[in-house]
């Protein structure tokens, strides 16, 4: 019906017409069908029939709308109309359909009008359908995999670089400075300035000619590697990727842009990265299809290229060709894959199936295999098949087996992993103690609107952990932080908790509180098992502890009561370390004022208003001034000029000395410049160091730029600091200051704990015999025996003695008699400032007095 009344307006046989439309909807590889103007069908192909399950019948006469899915109905019938109209002649389009199975299958429409023909009293149309279904897979394939490329080219770290060539200026991202261990803040100037000096020999004439070519615009892109020397020494691999994003319209480059990337442990690894890449070619080759042709009554084989490929041999390499197939099937697949096979060739009907073969070269390989039957004109039968290597596939799904194996075992270590982090968010690397975020929880939890009740809590302290640290190393103190924490922790017991919250701080919270006879056994213990050394690495290592008490009384707060314990630690170490000290209501405004102090010295050091006194040092036989002592004084804004006595307790908690040891000597520095341009003669100046000060490098570099001072500086060290400790840092500081011509002095000699193989080690130019040895010798023949020995030991070195604290002229005489050669006390002047000096000099009132 629909070919008659297609064909009623052409001059062609109804028959004809008939007949021709017939053959061609059933021999259509495609989709076909017909619809008149109204868009009802007329004709439809067997092949689309099938596609979709339906019979003609079913189709003729309907619009077919039910097939298309819902979201292109509207677009379809606008399409449609269109063409109707003339507003188009054809129409192509991408639409999705039911199949068989009940599934929305993506196809292309292509609809055009057919010129001459009629239907229905008005024109007919003709759509062909393509299956797109494959090239959709394939374009969401491409999209994923360019989605993939993109966030790991994002997240790859490559070094970006940007030229703009016109104006000579570069860009560098972080990642490329990190890449070459430069600075992050280093600038493009400092960089820019070493050009390709730092490219290896062999490769900088290429990459410079390369750059060259581009830069000149002979080439667009650029792709190469070369050896870079880092800023630390060290070399690696780069491959430098570039192109040009804007020309002049002379073709030359205005704008350029480039990674970089590091690809250095590719290079360490390339031949097994060679391997891989060999192994994944083989797996692309074999990707494709092999075409195979057997004559189903003679068995005769015929292999294309491709199957001799995946099958490593020809059939010709076999008795009789039929023979090729089955003698490569793997033993336990042959059965079963024979048995498909003779199914299909007895039933001649399409069948596929999977196996293995084994190769020649004793290869296992994964196929898959499709025949279809196709009768030839004489009667005969002719097979045709295809073959995939799909061994790359089954792999696949075994290593994704094995992966989501793998993914459950990941998900368990994540979940470890995640208590682990939570756990260490809470506790101390090093000790494994609480640490302060975990003590600040407790705390929290310990306090009602009230405050807390029946909880104690321990303020720690190490006393002199950071000379510790600073001379043995900090592997030292690690070691002697974790003694200290597993000590704590076994005295106070697992009911009670010890936590690290600073460098040598813990504080252990008793709760509940313990009575005041334990309390107090806990706290000698600490003191007590503190004061025993350790030992690392055969050295010792010696420290005590200080420590604050508080105990809450119902009315305070866990976070109050731990300040209480700070400042209770706080007076402990000010009462000389190595006790503890109760938390009282006085002791808050003395230790305010203690801070406030701590305070006002660091403003101090930072506005300039520390500087130094001097106090002369005269020979004691013919008093001629041989130096001066520097002696420190603070300008305080409020109380006037202080002595050490008032702050030096204060400065050494803030471990400040080493800055105020530095400022005195600034000043002395200019001082003596100051009195060398007056022309008053001050042959040395003695300067006191600290500890701290001496281990710094600073003090050796502001010496060694000073060298117009050589031989009038000398350092006054107190015998107590390290005289019988050996310390590399130190015992390599003192060789330095020498070698500038820096003397050492012992400060305070006698009242230290020195030995006598401690002083000849140091080997000084000078001892200071503390003023509290020299004040009875008028009065104590035994003083006076204590005070020449002193002086026959630094006559028998070659040492020098100076005695402190000469405040009486029997003390000059007495001094005089013993032969010590330094003399210096209030008998002879009070410390001055440096201006009053040039004027006692002159005046030199010492001499009428003695």
């Amino acid at each position: 019906m629909a070919a008659e009344m297609i064909a009623a307006t052409r001059d062609v046989a109804d028959a004809e017409l008939a007949e021709a439309w017939n053959g061609l909807f059933a021999s259509a590889a495609v989709g076909l069908f017909v619809v008149d103007a109204a868009g009802r069908i007329l004709h439809i192909s067997k092949r689309l029939c099938e596609y979709s399950g339906l019979t003609a019948e079913q189709f003729i006469g309907t619009d077919g709308m039910h097939l298309l899915h819902p979201d292109e109905r509207l677009s379809y019938r606008a399409a449609f109309i269109a063409l109707t109209e003339g507003t188009k002649d054809s129409w192509t389009a991408e639409r999705r359909i039911l199949n068989k199975d009940g599934e929305f299958q993506w196809v292309l429409f292509s609809t055009a009008k057919m010129p001459g023909m009629r239907a229905n009293g008005g024109p007919a149309f003709v759509t062909q359908v393509t299956s797109i279904g494959k090239q959709k897979r394939a374009e969401k394939a491409a999209a994923d995999v360019l989605q993939r490329w993109t966030f790991a080219l994002e997240n790859a770290g490559q070094g970006m670089w940007d030229y703009d060539v016109e104006n000579d200026v570069w860009e560098f991202s972080a990642a490329w400075k990190r890449m070459r261990a430069f600075d992050e803040d280093a600038t493009v100037e400092f960089i820019t300035s070493h050009g390709f000096g730092f490219i290896h020999p062999d490769d900088r004439d290429m990459a410079t000619d390369l750059f060259a070519k581009q830069k000149s615009g002979e080439v667009d892109e650029i792709a190469y590697e070369y050896r870079y020397r880092r800023q630390d020494g060290n070399w690696i691999w780069i491959m430098v990727r570039g192109c040009c994003l804007e020309r002049r319209e002379d073709g030359t480059p205005l704008h350029i842009m480039g990674t970089d990337t590091d690809i250095t442990e590719l290079k360490k690894s390339q031949e097994t990265y060679h391997e891989l890449s060999e192994r994944l070619q083989l797996a692309l080759d074999t990707s494709r299809i092999g075409i195979w042709e057997t004559d189903p009554a003679t068995l005769e084989t015929i292999w294309d290229e491709r199957t001799c490929e995946i099958f490593g041999c020809s059939p010709a390499d076999f008795e009789h060709s039929s023979l090729a197939w089955p003698s490569m099937l793997h033993p336990d697949d042959r059965e079963h894959a024979m048995a498909i096979a003779g199914a299909g060739v007895t039933t001649r009907s399409n069948y596929n199936c999977q196996y293995r073969i084994i190769r020649p070269d004793g290869e296992i390989r994964h196929l898959r295999s499709y025949a279809t039957f196709s009768q030839l004109a004489g009667g005969g039968w002719k097979m045709l098949g295809a073959n995939w290597d799909i061994t790359t596939d089954v792999e696949r799904a075994e290593a994704l087996d094995r992966a989501k194996i793998l993914a459950e075992q990941r998900n368990v270590e994540i979940e470890t992993a995640r208590a682990a982090m939570e756990h260490a968010s809470l506790h101390d690397a090093l000790t494994g103690l609480a640490n302060r975020r975990y003590l600040d929880r407790l705390l929290d939890s310990l306090s009602n609107e009230r405050g807390c009740d029946n909880v104690t809590i321990l303020h720690v302290d190490l006393d002199r952990f950071k000379q510790i640290n600073d001379t043995r190393g900090h592997a030292a103190g690690d070691a002697l932080l974790v003694h200290m924490a597993g000590m704590l922790s076994a005295i106070v017991g697992p009911r009670n908790t010890v936590a690290r919250i600073g460098g040598d701080e813990f504080v252990v919270i008793l709760s509940p509180s313990p009575g005041p006879e334990r309390l107090h056994g806990m706290i000698n213990e600490i003191i007590q098992r503190s004061n025993v050394p350790i030992y690392w690495r055969g050295q010792e290592c010696r420290t005590s502890t200080s420590i604050g008490v508080a105990i809450a009384d119902g009315r305070t707060s866990a976070r109050q009561l731990l300040i209480n314990a700070d400042l209770a630690l706080y007076r402990a170490k000010n009462l000389g370390r190595n006790q503890a000290t109760h938390f009282d209501a006085r002791m808050h405004s003395e230790i305010v004022a203690q801070k406030q102090c701590g305070d006002d010295i660091i403003k101090g050091l930072a506005q300039g208003d520390f500087f130094a006194f001097y106090q002369p040092q005269f020979c004691s036989r013919t008093l001629d001034i041989i130096g001066v002592e520097a002696l420190a004084r603070w300008r305080h804004p409020v109380e006037g000029i202080l002595t050490p006595d008032r702050f030096l307790s204060v400065a050494q908690d803030l471990n400040a000395m080493h800055e105020i040891d530095r400022a005195i000597l600034e000043k002395v520095l200019k001082d003596l410049k100051r009195w060398d341009e007056a022309g008053i003669a001050v042959p040395e100046v003695s300067v006191n160091v600290s500890a701290n000060r001496l281990a710094d490098e600073g003090l050796i570099d502001t010496l060694a730029r000073n060298d117009w001072a050589r031989n009038r500086i000398s350092i006054e060290l107190l015998e107590s600091i390290f005289l019988d400790d050996s310390d590399p840092v130190y015992d390599k500081h003192i060789g330095k200051l020498r070698e500038l011509g820096v003397d050492i002095a012992i400060d305070d000699f006698g009242t230290g704990h020195a030995s006598i193989i401690g002083l000849l080690k140091l080997s000084p130019y000078r001892l200071k015999i503390d003023r509290r040895l020299i004040a009875p010798i008028a009065d104590s023949p035994s003083q006076r025996g204590l005070i020449k020995s002193i002086i026959d030991i630094g006559k028998s070195q070659g040492i020098q003695v100076c005695a402190e604290g000469v405040e009486t002229r029997q003390h000059l005489e007495i001094l005089r008699e013993l032969e010590c050669e330094c003399l210096q006390g209030f008998y002879f002047g009070q410390p001055m400032a440096a201006g009053d000096l040039p004027r006692y000099v002159a005046r030199e009132d010492w001499r009428r007095d003695s």
